[in-house]
């Protein structure tokens, strides 16, 4: 589920690409999130997307939500430079005629600096970028930090991020989004455990919200 944003660019260790699908059952929303995430490192730094699927509409897919970020670090940069897309579009009956109305999210560039440090047990990774989201003339910024721990080698991960952002510059409130998961793995394909997504001011909810999930994935 959305994201582990530039979790898998901090797996320094990891020399081979990497991508899985997430299933996720929203216990508050009464939906289910199809994930598919992929990372590939290179000798200049690497490239991580994901892709977030909603199925909470009588039609099938009611969102979806895409992010795209490069890193571009060689081992002689103590820190990488950080640039990152992000965009999605989806529908609803937001006027209660019985039809269905669409609605784009917002896209958005980041540009930015990352740093991280990872081992065969644990890593983390944070990078700091100037926001900018398209029809808004007010500079906006975003802090993400994601991190990963292997309580059981091969067995149980506690993996996942955290971002705090703003929308139309330091004059509105800020946005928190965190997800942090568990994952139990039953080989080296399928792992079963899920998330709980904590937010404040986000996706259009005034406040603090808490939505757990249970989840399934798939690694390819």
């Amino acid at each position: 589920m959305k994201k582990i944003s530039t979790l898998f660019a901090f797996f320094t260790v990891v020399t081979l690409s990497a991508q899985n699908f997430q299933g996720h059952y929203d216990f508050d929303r009464e939906h289910i999130t199809l994930t598919f995430e992929m990372f590939k490192p290179d000798k200049y730094g690497n490239t991580y997307t994901f892709t977030d699927f909603d199925f909470n509409g009588e039609n099938g897919i009611s969102q979806v939500y895409f992010e795209l970020a490069r890193v571009l670090k060689t081992e002689k940069m103590p820190v990488g430079l950080h640039v990152e897309f992000n965009g999605g579009l989806g529908n609803g009956d937001f006027d209660g005629d019985g039809g269905l109305d669409g609605y784009t999210i917002n896209n958005a560039w980041i540009f930015g600096a990352n740093y991280g440090m990872s081992n065969a047990v644990w890593g983390f990774s944070t990078y700091a970028g100037y926001k900018v989201f398209k029809g808004t003339s007010k500079g906006n910024y975003q802090v993400t930090g994601t991190w990963y721990w292997n309580i059981i080698q091969e067995k149980l991960t506690f993996i996942g991020f955290a971002d705090l952002w703003s929308e139309n510059g330091l004059s509105e409130k800020t946005i928190l989004l965190t997800e942090p998961q568990i994952w139990y793995h039953l080989n080296k394909s399928f792992s079963l455990g899920g998330e709980v997504e904590v937010s404040n001011n986000f996706a259009g909810y005034n406040g603090f919200k808490a939505r757990p999930t249970l989840g399934v994935k798939w690694n390819i």
